[in-house]
């Protein structure tokens, strides 16, 4: 069984978390799912298109410009995808980031520290093996960030393909894994990326962001109960602050991920009752997660990947060069190594110790679908050799190559583990007292030692019930 029984004394990874936990994670991995299929195939047709008779019609469109330049907006297709609609994503990202901190699993550092420690590793170790592959070229290290991201969508859209049955534990940890890795390649981009920032559109951007965090917090019950008038209210100031950021020269998509810490993630309560329905946080998600995973991203990778390799000898010529090596390097080995690396180190030096029901080899698995970097490698790529389009090219050839890699890789180990899976997942969906909560969430894995948690017990459908 994956996860602490009420009996042991000593934490597990990893740890299957809460109920309300594991239900809400499973809803987003299965929303990610279809957004990372319909990411693979935007993706591949840019490819096949930018290589086609036809490349120069693909290259026309996407850097067809328009926008209002005194405001710095008149921007080819491919930059608003990568500035605007990614703001979308990592909107979410914010939301996420701020749920998982505040109110979920992660608040608490028992519960933290292992994930946390583990995604470190998986962004430190790719960008070092890319560091030492480039060492001798200067013009190229700016790129050192470009393997340390993590694509939930496209891993989980692995996952859907081949059918795996990860357990729930093991699903968390994965989330978790990327959760971690937005976080730092948001501080990243905002630090390393951001050039000529002018600080006059940014201390302007201070007001509409106070307005907005103050109506968020003050008004969440109305905006939950008419979710049109956010559109009409909080929509417009966020584009205002997305605009007046980019103008400052900071990356547009930092805005989103701010905007998302604004709004609030814990449900209000009635009179010392349980929360009442879902809060603003969870009505933003629902109504914006279809149209980040369905449009947002895949219109952003299909303008981002689109790349004329140039025939076999122009694929040999980049796959030669140190930068698509240390990206391929980095996200299928540098990425498996720092996550299992850093968990295993823990389990050496600290009272955690692996779930005996998992292996090694599970956990390796797991890292290995981290590796599958795609969109966000594909936007720091872009910031790297904005002025080089030999070398961002190159560097595409090696994320696409790279996460083709990990996803296959991953997909042997964690189809050969399925049959174990599948037993494991029969464990967790058991619920012999028949009250709607698996019964090995009510051995320690709540939120209280030996019980399940208030918000785990709130009463839902049989078939609610059976689907973490």
């Amino acid at each position: 069984m994956a996860g602490n029984s009420a009996h042991e004394s000593t934490p597990r990874i990893p740890a299957r978390g809460s109920y309300a936990e594991a239900l809400r994670i499973g809803e987003i991995l299965r929303k990610e799912a279809v957004g990372g299929i319909l990411l693979v195939i935007t993706a591949a047709a840019a490819l096949v298109w930018a290589n086609s008779p036809a490349s120069e019609s693909y290259f026309a469109l996407r850097d067809f410009r328009f926008g209002y330049e005194p405001w710095h907006l008149n921007l080819s297709l491919g930059a608003w995808a990568a500035d605007g609609l990614l703001a979308i994503f990592f909107f979410l990202v914010g939301l996420e980031l701020k749920k998982e901190f505040v109110a979920g699993d992660l608040r608490s550092i028992n519960r933290a520290v292992v994930p946390v420690a583990a995604a470190v590793g998986g962004v430190a170790v790719p960008a070092l093996v890319y560091v030492a592959v480039n060492l001798t070229r200067p013009e190229t290290v700016s790129g050192w960030a470009i393997p340390t991201a993590t694509d939930i969508a496209f891993a989980v859209a692995v996952l859907a393909i081949v059918g795996s049955h990860l357990p729930a534990a093991l699903r968390i940890f994965l989330l978790t894994l990327a959760v971690v890795d937005d976080l730092m390649a948001i501080s990243i981009i905002a630090i390393f990326y951001s050039d000529k920032v002018d600080p006059v559109p940014l201390l302007w951007a201070l007001l509409p962001f106070a307005v907005y965090t103050v109506l968020a917090q003050k008004f969440s019950r109305f905006f939950k109960m008419k979710p049109a008038a956010a559109w009409f209210i909080l929509l417009p100031i966020g584009a205002v602050v997305w605009a007046l950021v980019h103008a400052g020269g900071i990356h547009a998509t930092v805005a989103g991920v701010l905007l998302g810490f604004a709004v609030p993630v814990i449900r209000s309560q009635a009179s010392g009752g349980p929360a009442a329905g879902p809060g603003l946080s969870e009505v933003f998600e629902h109504r914006f997660r279809p149209l980040s995973a369905g449009f947002a991203v895949p219109v952003f990778a299909f303008f981002s990947a689109g790349v004329a390799v140039g025939g076999w000898e122009g694929l040999g010529s980049a796959l030669a060069d140190a930068v698509t090596i240390g990206i391929i390097l980095g996200l299928v080995v540098g990425k498996p190594v720092g996550i299992v690396g850093i968990t295993w180190l823990l389990t050496k030096v600290t009272k955690v110790r692996l779930d005996p029901s998992l292996r090694w080899i599970d956990l390796t698995g797991v890292a290995l679908l981290a590796g599958i970097g795609f969109t966000v490698s594909l936007l720091i790529a872009d910031l790297s050799f904005a002025g080089d389009p030999a070398t961002n090219n190159h560097a595409k050839v090696g994320i696409l190559t790279a996460s083709l890699l990990a996803a296959v890789l991953a997909s042997i180990i964690l189809r050969a583990r399925n049959r174990r899976y599948r037993r494991i997942e029969a464990e967790e969906a058991a619920d012999a007292d028949q009250d709607g909560i698996p019964d090995v969430y009510q051995q320690g894995e709540g939120d209280q030692p030996g019980r399940a948690s208030r918000q785990d017990r709130t009463p839902r459908s049989r078939g609610e019930a059976q689907k973490p």
